[in-house]
């Protein structure tokens, strides 16, 4: 799956950055996207498990699915979070493997990461690391679980996060996550466009070259479903839902 070639990187970077540093700071402000505990609960996320996470990280959830429930996490389990923000995912997965089980966040906006290092107070089965995640700071056969929120989209070389993800599993582990792809592919106004990819649009890739990305590592696919429940809130962002079948979806896979 390759990389726009006019896509300025530094550029998406950037914006991506500034999005989710207000989506931590300020997460009542208007996005692209509808953010915090009503978007979880919509998507399904089983109320006692939103119980046990910090209000403040569940103010600033921007998730597009609800993938734990593919992810088979057990007490004990070895869990990477790509893209962490300010923690959801991964406080639920703390709750899920129990603290025999380690959870490790990664995230590149500081804010978001700082904000998440804050609300586990100190909890010694979960941390939050910097890094981006087309090169993951992590040894071969890590975890047992990746899993991931609304993010890889977002990422300019998805060949490269999947590659990443499938090293970083141990055999026979499982990849579960949600994210957004397209039906047909994006024209370059879309695609080249840094604000569309921060509004989660622009990075939508085709689903089956979402899906041979993923083959493409060595993982796969168990199940994929889309998710009716997750919309769009700008005009701008339904649009191109609409025209070239932008949606979120969950799925699960494993390493063969």
């Amino acid at each position: 799956m390759s990389v726009p070639t006019r896509l300025d990187t530094s550029e998406l970077v950037r914006q991506v950055k500034a999005l989710y540093r207000q989506v931590a700071q300020q997460p009542a402000a208007d996005f692209h996207f509808p953010v915090g505990r009503p978007l979880a609960e919509r998507l399904g996320y089983p109320t006692e498990l939103l119980d046990g996470i910090p209000a403040e990280a569940l103010a600033s959830f921007a998730g597009v699915g609800y993938a734990l429930d593919l992810a088979g996490l057990t007490p004990g389990a070895r869990v990477l979070d790509l893209g962490s923000g300010s923690g959801t995912d991964s406080f639920a997965a703390a709750a899920l493997v129990g603290p025999t089980g380690h959870v490790t966040g990664i995230d590149m906006t500081d804010t978001q990461r700082a904000k998440a290092d804050r609300l586990r107070a100190g909890a010694a089965h979960i941390r939050f690391v910097p890094g981006r995640l087309e090169d993951l700071p992590f040894d071969d056969a890590s975890f047992d679980v990746v899993i991931s929120n609304g993010v890889v989209n977002l990422c300019p070389d998805k060949t490269r996060v999947f590659a990443e993800a499938a090293r970083v599993l141990a055999p026979r582990g499982r990849l579960a996550i949600a994210d957004i792809v397209a039906t047909r592919p994006l024209p370059e106004t879309v695609t080249c466009n840094a604000d569309l990819w921060s509004a989660c649009i622009g990075g939508a890739a085709p689903e089956t070259d979402y899906r041979a990305a993923i083959a493409n590592a060595g993982l796969r696919i168990d199940t994929l479903c889309e998710v009716p429940e997750y919309q769009f809130l700008t005009t701008q962002a339904q649009n191109a839902s609409r025209e070239y079948g932008v949606r979120a979806i969950t799925l699960a896979a494993h390493k063969a």
